[in-house]
């Protein structure tokens, strides 16, 4: 399973990003970004990026997992 995680894309939304803005929108942490973190909001920009990128609407903890070692933590 191949990771794509790119903070130099567009800031765009889920709904602008997916179906041409048709849709209801599929972003997971939309309510909470401006209070969050910068890590955390890093972390949330990455899943977003990684479900766009790979058409998924849920992901599983092995994807996670793999986002969070592709911004570089590890344990």
């Amino acid at each position: 399973m191949k990771t794509t995680v790119s903070s130099d894309e567009p800031k765009a939304s889920f709904r602008q990003r997916v179906n041409g803005g048709r849709g209801p929108e599929r972003r997971q942490f939309a309510d909470s970004r401006s209070t969050m973190d910068p890590e955390v909001r890093e972390l949330a920009d990455a899943i977003d990026s990684y479900k766009i990128a790979n058409n998924r609407r849920y992901i599983t903890l092995a994807e996670v997992l793999e986002i969070i070692k592709g911004l570089g933590y590890h344990k």
